[in-house]
């Protein structure tokens, strides 16, 4: 699943770690999330989007296999 997570970030002017903070996970888990080595449960994924000011369905976008 890919994402527009560090696109987004980055128009915010946030950080890897104040993401984290608000979300309540490591700048790790951020990271390996924007990189597409992790899929975020159904939680952190509105997390991140109410954070980043958008929707899920904004946030990730969804390939079929």
């Amino acid at each position: 699943m890919k994402n527009n997570i560090r696109e987004i970030r980055k128009h915010l002017k946030l950080s890897q770690d104040e993401i984290a903070k608000y979300c309540g996970v490591s700048r790790q888990t951020v990271n390996a999330i924007e990189n597409a080595k992790y899929d975020p449960t159904l939680h952190l994924a509105f997390k991140l989007a109410s954070v980043l000011q958008v929707t899920v369905n904004e946030l990730f976008i969804f390939e079929e296999n």
